[in-house]
């Protein structure tokens, strides 16, 4: 597989405590790196993870929820432009719980989501690796 860059992003609130928010985000991803800049209210948490590999949590947490399918559908939806990103939004919350929960840009979370966006040259391949198929084929 091609490069894989990920980045993930986020508000951070004055009332949250950052390592909460940065524990989220280490349950998606290995080895993220993070970086911080002041924001309109509180700052702007960003993380970077590079290779297939720092998506092995998201891989593992799509496996245990049990969610292949439905985030499998949610993926390509959010890589339809045709190029070489995939965008979507995560529950905070639920992150720093050990879950995945897809979101909205707005609304579902008081706190605000987690932006996560997944730069690669095979966008289809790598969704077919994060999330493979669990139906069966009807065989007619």
């Amino acid at each position: 597989m091609d490069a894989v860059i990920v980045y993930i992003e986020t508000d951070l609130n004055p009332t949250e405590d950052e390592a909460k928010v940065k524990k989220a985000i280490t349950n998606l991803i290995d080895n993220p790196v993070f970086t911080s800049e002041p924001a309109f209210q509180g700052c702007k948490l960003k993380a970077k993870a590079q290779g297939q590999v720092a998506l092995t949590r998201f891989r593992n947490l799509l496996r245990s929820d049990r969610i292949r399918d439905a985030a499998r559908k949610i993926l390509y939806r959010a890589s339809r432009d045709g190029g070489n990103v995939i965008s979507f939004y995560l529950n905070k919350q639920v992150a720093y719980a050990g879950h995945v929960s897809f979101s909205e840009e707005q609304a579902e979370s008081p706190l605000g989501p987690l932006h996560v966006v997944i730069e690669t040259e095979t966008p289809k391949q790598l969704i077919d690796w994060l999330a493979e198929k669990t139906e069966k084929e009807k065989v007619r």
